[in-house]
């Protein structure tokens, strides 16, 4: 496409907008050249579900089919996760050139979702926001008896994706994460953030040979994969972000993802102390396979194979701090036939620690069936997973299986367990008590995988004394949630949970917890 001296100056002007330059300030002098270069749910059936009525494994919106963004695979399924009536957890995946239109806009925000910057509107910014005001209540944090903690959170996030025609385009985001309350101990920097670059990345796309290939740079969210092994974790104030390259090739019934990224270690004062994390490097191919439609009688399912490696500098097995190389072969079979949801994948986790043979598994499995016609009828459904533990004392094989960031309050909103060393079955129940409010409950029963390693929680740690204690339960955990739906950009969402401390955990001298948490989040 040839640029007038008008665009040109347009898209310089859409440059200087971009918040790629506080990303470069933020990376090594190679990032920095490319970029200069470039110049660019916890429970079950909330977390990995596809049903278009249930909302997102973390968040409050519901989901709707997705809206088509520029890519001949199915967008639902390309790896940039679900839209809901527009929205998406990650602000980059959505299309609002629907409000190119005059006449399709109801408000000065709809006004604000397409700003052109040329006579013809090929280069365009839209921006995004969201303020979520929070409160967390939990008793016994720890799991030790203690007075209880209360969390007062908020978050503030404001981004802009500036598109300069159809190939390329430019994406930043500011975050804000505020925390006040009761006994908070040393807050994460998730939690508490006085101001960070949330993402920050280049993007050029296009066509070639009837297939749709991109490539992508800088600091972005990636949930191409399992939910409970990748996942931006919207629970936190501050979303999970990496630091790298993505590149894909789309067909319309095949696709392949390529990435090499490294972590990003937070700090929690301004701009410039969230940096790349050189010690922990993820990378790997993720594929897709669109099956059949006519295949079981009229289905809707993909197959993700994937192929990944995590490297950590410094990572913590029982008494040992040592370097691990983690590698991750296995494939997620997910979608819906008929009124059946699916969602179910298996990893092998090869590789060494410290010297030592990892061989460990997780095989993480999740389905629902809709009890009516109408997509919001109710469902019935239960998650059934495992995930091998053993070896952490140092001896023989480490069979502890590891999630990279996976959803981290799948097994306990209070972040107390997590698929490590973990056997766990939980039914739950999906209904619309009222219209725009969806309920969700579950009773989850939880064992150790091997009664010599410990429990685990969600950050990777050993619940205390665990593993020296024996014993097979661990826990029951009964929860539920309630979103309403007010609109499009307004929800409201409960969390209660009990979670009642069995056998292993009570020889720790761990006890029971309560928690609570409730919400208000506006995004335009």
């Amino acid at each position: 496409m040839s640029m007038t001296p008008r665009r040109l100056r347009a898209a310089a002007g859409a440059a200087a907008l971009s918040p790629l330059a506080l990303l470069a300030a933020t990376q090594p002098a190679a990032a920095q050249a490319v970029i200069a270069r470039s110049a660019e749910s916890p429970i079950v059936v909330l977390a990995r579900s596809v049903d278009p009525n249930i909302p997102p494994s973390e968040s409050g919106q519901t989901r709707e089919p997705a809206t088509p963004i520029a890519t001949s695979y199915p967008a639902e399924a390309a790896g940039d996760g679900n839209t809901s009536a527009g929205y998406n957890l990650s602000r980059w995946a959505e299309d609002w050139t629907r409000y190119r239109d005059p006449q399709k806009r109801d408000d000065v925000l709809d006004r604000l979702k397409y700003l052109p910057l040329d006579d013809d509107g090929d280069v365009y910014v839209t921006l995004s926001g969201e303020a979520r005001l929070r409160i967390n209540l939990t008793t016994n944090p720890g799991l030790r008896k203690a007075p209880h903690q209360r969390q007062d959170i908020l978050r503030l996030v404001g981004g802009a994706d500036v598109h300069v025609g159809k190939h390329l385009r430019f994406y930043g985001e500011i975050a804000h994460g505020g925390l006040d309350g009761q006994n908070l101990g040393t807050p994460a920097a998730t939690l508490r953030n006085d101001l960070m670059l949330q993402q920050g990345f280049a993007e050029l796309r296009g066509a070639v040979g009837g297939v749709t290939v991109g490539g992508r740079y800088g600091r972005q969210e990636f949930t191409d994969g399992p939910n409970l092994l990748i996942s931006q974790r919207d629970n936190n104030t501050i979303r999970f972000v990496l630091n790298g390259a993505r590149g894909w090739v789309r067909g319309k019934t095949l696709r392949l993802d390529a990435f090499d990224f490294r972590m990003t270690r937070f700090g929690d004062g301004g701009m410039g102390d969230d940096k790349v994390d050189d010690g922990r490097r993820f990378s790997g191919v993720t594929g897709g396979v669109v099956i059949p439609r006519d295949w079981f009688g009229g289905s809707k399912l993909y197959l993700d194979p994937f192929v990944w490696r995590l490297r950590t500098d410094a990572a913590t097995w029982g008494a040992t701090t040592a370097r691990e190389a983690r590698n991750y072969a296995g494939a997620r079979l997910w979608g819906e036939v008929g009124r059946l949801t699916i969602d179910w994948s298996a990893n092998h986790q090869s590789g060494d620690f410290d010297g030592r043979e990892i061989d460990a598994t997780q095989v993480l499995m999740a389905q629902t069936y809709r009890l009516g016609a109408a997509s919001t009828a109710p469902r019935i459904g239960f998650h059934a997973d495992y995930a091998s533990g053993g070896g952490a004392d140092g001896h023989g094989k480490l069979r502890t299986a590891f999630s990279p960031f996976g959803n981290n309050i799948y097994y306990s909103y209070a972040l107390f367990l997590t698929p490590t060393n973990l056997k766990a079955i939980a039914p739950n129940f999906t209904f619309q008590p009222v219209k725009r409010v969806r309920a969700t409950l579950e009773y989850q029963w939880t064992w150790r995988a091997d009664n010599t390693d410990a429990v685990y929680r969600a950050n990777g740690t050993a619940l205390p004394g665990t593993q020296i204690v024996p014993g097979s339960k661990v826990a029951d955990v009964a929860r539920a949630q309630f979103v309403w739906s007010i609109s499009p950009r307004l929800s409201a969402t409960m969390r209660l949970e009990y979670l009642r401390a069995d056998t292993v955990l009570r020889r720790a001298g761990l006890r029971d917890s309560a928690f609570a948490a409730g919400w208000l989040s506006f995004r335009f």
